[in-house]
């Protein structure tokens, strides 16, 4: 088993192996990184976002007819998600297709006026990269603020978070995982 993560290719470059080394650290599973073959679905002109509801019901069309395998995908994208009733994602995963999708739009400084640093995007990107896949994994939200699986709701809360499963997740993956 391994996770296979579709880089964008106007997603910051340079990040793709720190990120894919990260993710197999936390995951305790190898990390294979590719550029992404696909083309995006779901753009809201109305909002400048995409939808990431529509991108993974995308990814599923390709998913299944195309990639072939049942191996849990995570597409790394530039763009600015939401989904209905919230104003924003950092991403979303659907268990049931083994597919994610993450944003790096608002894990950037510069989105927040603030001076950039690659090591910020990197961190916020392998929190997210992680808690995504933990969802294709079955785990779900988790109290611990500290936690990968803690659903942030500001850029703050992802900062708060280690690039690490609480004990309790940390075991109900590995349950998973044997």
């Amino acid at each position: 088993m391994h996770i296979k993560v579709f880089w964008d290719p106007q997603s910051p470059e340079g990040l793709q192996l720190p990120v894919a080394r990260m993710l197999s650290q936390i995951l305790a599973l190898p990390v294979d990184v590719e550029p992404s073959p696909f083309l995006l679905r779901g753009f809201d002109h109305g909002r400048n976002q995409y939808n990431a509801q529509t991108i993974l019901d995308s990814l599923q069309d390709v998913y299944t007819r195309q990639v072939g395998t049942d191996l849990p995908i995570l597409l790394v994208m530039p763009h600015d998600l939401f989904i209905p009733g919230l104003d924003f994602v950092f991403g979303l995963a659907r268990r049931r297709i083994n597919a994610g999708v993450v944003s790096t739009a608002r894990l950037t400084n510069g989105y927040y006026g603030r001076e950039h640093s690659d090591d910020d995007v990197m961190d916020r990107l392998v929190k997210e990269g992680a808690h995504e896949v933990g969802h294709l994994f079955g785990l779900e939200h988790c109290s611990d603020p500290e936690c990968i699986m803690f659903m942030p709701q500001t850029l703050d809360d992802l900062d708060r978070k280690k690039k690490d499963l609480c004990i309790g997740c940390r075991a109900r993956l590995q349950a998973v995982l044997d």
